[in-house]
């Protein structure tokens, strides 16, 4: 019986851990490609009309909001990566696991930019994706944004 309740841990720990690991890689390699690559440049089309590559710096939050207050940020960073941290040794399935490794891969993704692209945590996030009738976002914003309508979907359930 105890084995097969490390078992399940273990899965568990997998689909979070693995989740938010492939979220965080995905969203630094991208903004390190992206900002090599565009910064400085204007836009690529890549459908016209509607998804281009835009090399922006946000130093606010969702939508550039707050920008006056990166320590915000920061700390809703650390708050939300600690509780999924813990919450990660009470969960089961896949799914839940799963959500909350998205938006953990995107809250540290993100918290990465604001601690190595400016003094103390006021750096600015690297934001690329433009579909022009939306603000500009990362893999990271993604990644959150999926995974806690996935955490709200399986609460529902």
């Amino acid at each position: 019986m105890a084995l097969e309740g490390t078992r399940d841990r273990f899965r568990t720990a997998a689909w979070l851990y693995g989740a938010a690991g492939l979220v965080y890689v995905l969203d630094r390699v991208t903004k390190l490609v992206v900002e090599a690559e565009l910064a400085g440049r204007p836009p690529i089309e890549l459908i016209p009309g509607v998804l281009h590559l835009t090399f922006t710096e946000n130093p606010g939050g969702a939508f550039s909001l707050f920008g006056g207050a990166p320590w915000l940020f920061f700390g809703a960073s650390v708050v939300v990566a600690a509780i999924i941290v813990v919450a990660s040794f009470r969960i089961g399935g896949a799914l839940l696991p799963a959500a909350m490794g998205l938006v953990l891969g995107g809250a540290l993704g993100n918290l990465t930019d604001r601690i190595v692209r400016g003094p103390g945590v006021s750096g600015k996030v690297v934001d690329f994706i433009d579909f022009q009738v939306w603000p500009v976002f990362n893999v990271a914003d993604s990644a959150i944004v999926v995974g806690a309508l996935l955490i709200v979907l399986a609460g529902a359930r």
